[in-house]
């Protein structure tokens, strides 16, 4: 009997190790990182901007973001920071959840030669081919040019929960391939470098800390061979930026708030150190 036992004791040990538990069974302990591209659209939004002889309010200002599409720069470690990107790093703190800080480098431009809405005043109105019969403005480049072009910099922490959906596409060897469904909030500072042309003021250009955001995402992952991933993601949010710098003037300044949207592609690995 006792033979029989450390039979099939020897025998256990000898399945267990057959099949070790596979990598991708556990997130907790491991960083991951990520780089990729984004394309963004924003909501209308109010402008006011400030200073020592003016203070004026254009409504309903449109803006589009500035993509570089398939481009060499995105891996190009010289220029990788031009284009539209994100990068993030993050660790798990469980098997599900994770917490992490990013850089959103996206692109606000300002479409020109539409009319707008107004209030206020401000000197040598009429001067730059922007006055309208009906009473609107007209946003020529002589008398404003307004950009977060170096960008719209969203520096946020987020919370992200992962789950595995492997079992959904009778994925059975998860080390091989994984699917992942994830999700999360966030929230932080703008920091951009804003390129305004305001009358005929010389404009600023230096980064400066703008403001705040809150944001929330949803995303499909994509594990392969253990460590690697690409990952897509919809990122929605709102931006209040009541602090930018317009011109080398410190009394200039700007203030607005919009919501945006992102659609993200990115590429990563996860691993533990």
């Amino acid at each position: 009997m006792l033979f029989f036992c450390a039979f099939f004791q020897h025998i256990s040990a000898q399945d267990v190790t057959a099949t070790p538990e596979k990598y991708t069974a556990h997130n907790k302990g491991k960083f991951y990182l990520y780089w990729g591209g984004n394309r963004e659209t924003f909501s209308k939004s109010d402008i006011r901007f400030k200073g020592a002889d003016y203070d004026f309010t254009l409504y309903d200002v449109s803006a589009h973001d500035k993509p570089k599409g398939w481009h060499v720069d995105y891996i190009n470690p010289c220029r990788m920071t031009i284009p539209q990107t994100n990068l993030r790093i993050g660790y798990f703190i469980t098997d599900k959840y994770n917490i992490s800080v990013g850089f959103d480098h996206m692109k606000y431009v300002m479409y020109q030669d539409r009319a707008v809405n107004f209030s206020g005043s401000y000197p040598n109105q009429g001067n730059f081919g922007e006055t309208l019969p009906n009473g609107q403005l007209l946003l020529t480049e002589d008398f404003l040019t307004f950009e977060h072009t170096d960008g719209l910099n969203y520096v946020n922490t987020e919370v992200a929960r992962v789950d595995d959906i492997s079992n959904w596409f009778s994925i059975n060897n998860t080390d091989l391939l994984q699917i992942n469904l994830t999700e999360g909030v966030g929230g932080g500072f703008l920091y951009p470098k804003t390129n305004t042309k305001l009358f005929d003021k010389k404009r600023h250009d230096e980064f400066h800390v703008s403001g705040f955001g809150l944001s929330a995402k949803a995303g499909l992952n994509i594990t392969f061979l253990k460590y690697f991933f690409i990952q897509g993601e919809l990122k929605g949010g709102y931006i209040n930026m009541n602090d930018i710098r317009t011109t080398n003037d410190k009394a200039d300044r700007a203030e607005q708030d919009f919501w945006f949207f992102q659609k993200i592609l990115v590429v990563g690995g996860i691993f533990r150190i």
